[in-house]
């Protein structure tokens, strides 16, 4: 598979929700404290990502 989402812990012990194209993180989330809010994380993302607005400032 091309694209994943990965949940790691950071250096504080917080979950953190990665996306991963290619081999090559893309973007990751804040840290929370609960493994299930880095899932919720995810879960918002796919659900909100796929109508955000694009805004090219260029």
């Amino acid at each position: 598979m091309a694209h994943r989402f990965e949940i790691r812990k950071n250096k504080k012990g917080e979950f953190v929700s990665y996306f991963i194209y290619n081999s090559e993180t893309i973007f990751w989330t804040e840290g929370y404290k609960s493994k299930a809010s880095a899932k919720n994380a995810i879960e918002s993302i796919l659900k909100n990502g796929p109508n955000a607005e694009i805004v090219d400032n260029y």
